[in-house]
Order: C-alpha cells, then structure tokens, then sequence
C-alpha cells in the first residue's frame, strides 16, 4: 500500500527553486472523437465486415503504475512523476505509527 502527502515541497523547472508542489493523480481524459487514430479506425470500421481490428483480450498485468501530477503552488506549472506499480494507493491519508496502540472509536 503506498500513501502519498497531498503536498510535496519538490523543485520546478520554471520557477528554478524548490516550491510546494499539489500533488494529484493522474487521470486519462475524454478521449477525442476527432482525433486521426479515431477518424482512421471509424471510417475502417464502417460497412460490411464485422470487426476489423483486433480487440486485446490475454490481459497478464494486475496493477498499474501510479502517475502523479505535481502543481506548482507559485507558477501553476504540471509535472508528471511515476511511481512503481501497486495494488492500492492512497493520497493524503493518515499515517500509520509502527508500536502505536489501536485507537477505536465506539
């Protein structure tokens, strides 16, 4: 499980310092319908003949690798860093104190 602080104090490249950075995850956008990889396959798709491209079926991965996109709190600049792959992942929760005694709330 990996946790990551919502804030990050990291260097960016336009600004030439260390700033705060805000740390989000990275998420794909809409794909656009005009884009030519999708005009290309529309049109090829179109009329007689059933499916025309393979569709990927033997999936073997089980996680993905997280993508983090830094915001610079002073010139609003986006970094993209990659972590390694795991199954779970966590932004700005709390940490977990190794020895500390279980706290519940009745």
């Amino acid at each position: 499980m990996v946790n990551v602080p919502k804030t990050k104090n990291t260097f960016c490249a336009k600004c030439k310092k260390h700033t705060k950075h805000k740390v989000t995850q990275y998420k794909k956008s809409q794909e656009s319908p005009c884009s030519q990889g999708r005009r290309r396959y529309d049109r090829k798709q179109s009329g007689f003949g059933g499916q025309t491209k393979p569709i990927f079926h033997k999936k073997a991965k089980t996680t993905k690798k997280i993508v983090l996109s830094l915001t610079c709190a002073e010139c609003k600049r986006r970094d993209q860093k990659v972590l390694k792959r795991c199954k779970t992942f966590q932004l700005g929760a709390e940490k977990k104190v190794r020895g500390a005694a279980p706290v519940f709330s009745i």
